[in-house]
């Protein structure tokens, strides 16, 4: 039977929680191993429905070949010469095999998805005596662009880290939501005889369509003699020559992966188009985010059913939204001081639900969220009656200011303590203003210990969730704080 290794990239720090998902619901999955915001596990091929379905992983992409330690040449010339001589070597066969079978699975998806919104739209007119309302479908698909929220590989000091595009540039994100996949069966036996034969770079309609591609790198290290844009060129003006592919960056069929770290090299081929991430949010704010990061975040607090989980600064419900869909058993809060961030949860949570109507055999009726408008500090919420708090601090960039959250982060912190559970409550939270949370968290020791801190990189900036345990001590109501 025909195996893939899968790469996937994940929120960087929660490669583990990345690499445990994949061994829960991927029983089948062997090999799993991590690194630097990548994980590599061996599945069946049957299994790519299931992949898609992973809620803790960015991109993915199948591997050609790894290269542990690869043997880059001094002299530019002939390190870029070795580079294109790799594109021979390499076992393609099978990964171009899984890369077409992917996507047949993706044409399948997006076949029923045009049926379900072509009849959910005939329902709506009959039910109007011929009136017609099926926007509400275009709003639910439409997806703003959320470029501030492009969290790129974090450098290590003193190495140059490096991304390209197409045979020359790119953007720095990828990949979206809207591949997973279900019928698993039927697709699988679709794509053994998939239209597009990539061995040969052309379809199977009288052999007339030639193959796009193009190649992507991702260089991260201070000692090669070549940049992310010369090892593409050259890598895919081989890829162009072996295949007889067409290079194009933006509208292209297959997209080559060529990673670099140091002596590290992996090959692979993308079997996403656009970033996971961006799975439940159709309205974006200027603080978005990533559901992935959500979903690592909720999954360090480890959600047990009937756990009570508040969000109490939610802009646009990344977290509670992801809460709700993967722990349906919990019942979720989600609250903001900002009338405009309220309205956007709103929003996407109405875009979730709509969603929900759209799949087949869809049993959800609605999902366990509430969203409240509250002031952080003066919370509508029972003394102890909550059990799990998840939320985004203000970092004091684009929202707030460093210099207000000298006041804001100890009162947080007093007002969660208050709402939580003594004893067994636990709060996760996410803040790149680390020196005033450790400030604060320093004065409100009697009531938080911390447990864990996981380091992220959110959007370039490097930033820490921290797992903190509400000791059994009673919260002050009113107290000062420094």
């Amino acid at each position: 039977e025909l195996a893939a290794v899968i790469g996937a990239t994940v929120p960087t720090g929660f490669e583990l929680t990345a690499a445990e998902e994949v061994q829960e619901k991927l029983g089948s999955a062997s090999r799993i191993s991590r690194d630097r915001g990548k994980i590599y596990f061996e599945v069946p091929a049957r299994g790519l429905p299931q992949v898609h379905r992973l809620r803790s992983v960015d991109n993915l992409f199948v591997v050609v070949q790894e290269f542990k330690e690869y043997q880059f040449k001094e002299n530019k010339e002939d390190a870029l010469k070795d580079l294109e001589d790799l594109v021979k070597k390499l076992p393609w066969s099978d990964p171009l095999k899984v890369w077409e079978l992917n996507n047949s699975l993706k044409k399948k998806k997006t076949k029923r998805k045009k049926h379900n919104l072509q009849s959910t739209a005939s329902k709506e007119k009959l039910n109007d005596d011929g009136e017609e309302e099926g926007t509400d479908q275009k709003d639910a698909s439409k997806q703003e662009d959320c470029a501030q929220n492009a969290a790129g590989v974090e450098p290590a000091s003193g190495q140059d880290t490096e991304e390209t595009q197409g045979v020359a540039s790119r953007n720095g994100e990828e990949e979206e939501d809207d591949n997973e996949q279900s019928d698993a069966k039927d697709e699988l036996q679709a794509g053994s005889g998939s239209e597009t034969k990539a061995g040969d770079g052309k379809t199977g309609e009288g052999d007339a369509k030639v193959l796009k591609f193009r190649v992507t790198c991702n260089r991260a290290g201070d000692k090669h003699s070549f940049t992310s844009n010369e090892a593409a060129r050259d890598f895919g003006g081989a890829v162009q020559e072996h295949f007889q592919w067409k290079a194009d960056m933006t509208n292209f069929d297959v997209e080559v992966l060529l990673n670099i770290h140091n002596n590290e090299v992996v090959v692979g081929i993308a079997l996403t188009e656009e970033s996971l991430h961006r799975r439940n949010i159709t309205h974006f704010g200027p603080t978005t985010l990533r559901s992935t990061l959500a979903y690592g975040m909720l999954r360090l607090c480890d959600p047990q059913p009937t756990d009570i989980i508040v969000d109490p600064m939610c802009g646009t419900g990344a977290i509670p939204i992801e809460g709700a869909t993967e722990w349906p058993s919990c019942y979720h809060i989600a609250g903001d001081n900002n009338p405009q961030a309220v309205k956007r949860a709103a929003n996407n949570i109405c875009s979730l639900l709509k969603k929900n109507e759209n799949k087949e055999s869809s049993t959800s009726l609605g999902i366990p969220l509430d969203i409240v408008q509250w002031d952080i500090c003066n919370l509508p919420l029972r003394t102890g009656s909550v059990d799990i708090i998840v939320t985004d601090m203000p970092f004091g960039k684009r929202i707030g200011s460093k210099k207000k959250n000298w006041d804001l982060y100890p009162a947080c912190l007093m007002e969660m303590g208050r709402i939580c559970t003594p004893g067994t409550g636990r709060a996760v939270l996410l803040t790149q203003d680390k020196k005033c949370f450790a400030k604060a968290l320093s004065r409100m020791g009697h009531i938080w210990r911390k447990g864990q801190t996981v380091w992220v990189n959110v959007g370039g900036l490097h930033a820490a969730v921290y797992l903190l345990k509400r000791t059994w001590e009673r919260a002050e109501e009113k107290r000062s704080f420094w």
